[in-house]
């Protein structure tokens, strides 16, 4: 059973048992890409990077060592609207990692010296993207969907832009955004949650932040962009982009295969609909090898050795594309082919046998899904901290169960409208 609690500093805690002695815990911080101001681009992941650098109570090196000298690790990520510390462990060494993620999250001092050097790795990490077309496609994709709003922004950043950073620019940014109201304390793990919140009060005071936050202003959890003190800067940024238009280009690149998207701005996570598509697109070009796009560009037709669909959904706002390389001179065919499947789906609803297959398959994708431990506590994490809410998988697969034809059906000629469709193509020097 999930269970959740609510700290007086506004931190929130959402916790789920598990079957084994490994305990998955981390802080999800409502701080993202699309929260950067103008002229801040690549500072929210610069900031998780500089996080593990130093705190007011720890070297760089004993951050590093804390949970691996206990054969446990710590890592984080950064998305689109948050960023995620986070640490696996075993069982006793719980109060070794709250203590050791409250640190780093509420008390790094982010020092120059180790900006100008960990700037040259964060530069690194952005031209492997940009020597890789196949991953650089994506991103360029997303900001042309998302037609110059934060959201489309790259998560790394540009060079340029972070030489600039100064150690006081990621502290303003850490003080916007980096507030216990804005946050979300998860843990999968056989640990009693009297325990967890004990240990975490424990570290917050060690941190003074019990003690020095001022609570009275708190405000109820209705969504992300609602959440904490936001300036009007803040809010303006946690605005929907602006009304899509569909776009169409070719970029040349220094590559032998041609790297195709397509796409099209889609729902947010609470838009009914959004569930649907995640349906509709595992049909189309999930995991499974018997996706209908592998189905009609590599299996019949031999034309593509990777086809894939993807349908991402925000707070305010989603997208959905699909993603193929091929020979250049058949990258018109294959979109072609693409387009026929989405026909498709708009032509007539699926069959009542058709759709049981499709449930069937997405549900055992979900169970195996929740087996992975660390994806689960995650997602428990990142769904709380934006919606306030928390789902099981047997939530996830009564839902799925309860959809109808006519409901993807709907959805389908809503959402796969040809003229709506924006590409993006990568192809050779002439």
């Amino acid at each position: 059973m999930i269970q959740t609690y609510i700290l007086d500093n506004g931190l929130r805690i959402v916790a789920s048992p598990s079957a084994t002695d490994v305990v998955y815990c981390g802080i999800a911080v409502d701080a993202g890409t699309r929260d950067e101001l103008p002229g801040e681009e690549g500072i929210a992941h610069f900031t998780e990077h500089l996080s593990f650098k130093g705190t007011t109570h720890r070297k760089a090196w004993h951050i590093l060592n804390r949970m691996e000298t206990v054969g446990g690790d710590l890592n984080a990520f950064t998305g689109k609207e948050e960023t995620v510390y986070y640490s696996t462990f075993l069982r006793p060494h719980f109060a070794r990692a709250v203590d050791l993620l409250v640190d780093v999250v509420f008390n790094s001092v982010y020092p120059q010296q180790e900006m100008d050097k960990e700037v040259e790795v964060v530069i690194d990490e952005i031209e492997s993207y940009n020597d890789s077309p196949a991953d650089l496609i994506f991103d360029e994709f997303e900001n042309n969907i998302f037609q110059g709003h934060a959201l489309g922004h790259a998560i790394l950043g540009e060079a340029d832009g972070l030489r600039r950073m100064k150690s006081a620019d990621v502290q303003r940014f850490v003080n916007r955004l980096y507030r216990p109201d804005r946050m979300v304390l998860y843990v999968l793990g056989n640990i009693p949650m009297k325990q967890i919140v004990r240990e975490v009060q424990k570290a917050l005071r060690r941190s003074e932040l019990l003690r020095d936050f001022d609570s009275s202003n708190l405000p109820h959890f209705e969504s992300s962009s609602q959440r904490g003190n936001a300036s009007p800067v803040q809010l303006l940024l946690r605005q929907p982009p602006t009304v899509y238009t569909p776009s169409h280009q070719v970029a040349h690149k220094d590559t032998h295969q041609a790297h195709v998207m397509m796409g099209v701005r889609s729902f947010s996570a609470t838009d009914p609909r959004h569930l649907h598509l995640y349906v509709l697109n595992n049909m189309l070009g999930g995991p499974g090898m018997n996706s209908r796009l592998n189905l009609a560009l590599r299996e019949r037709n031999g034309l593509v050795y990777t086809v894939e669909s993807a349908s991402v959904c925000y707070t305010d706002t989603g997208l959905w594309t699909v993603y193929f390389g091929c020979d250049p001179h058949d990258v018109k065919r294959c979109q072609k082919l693409v387009l026929r499947e989405l026909d498709k789906l708009t032509s007539a609803p699926l069959s009542s046998s058709a759709l049981a297959t499709v449930k069937r398959q997405l549900i055992g994708q979900i169970g195996i899904s929740y087996d992975s431990f660390e994806s689960m506590a995650i997602n428990m994490g990142k769904r709380y901290l934006h919606y306030n809410t928390t789902q099981t998988c047997e939530q996830l697969c009564q839902r799925v169960n309860d959809l109808t034809a006519d409901d993807l059906y709907r959805t389908a000629c809503q959402l796969f409208v040809p003229e709506n469709i924006s590409t993006l193509v990568y192809e050779q020097y002439n």
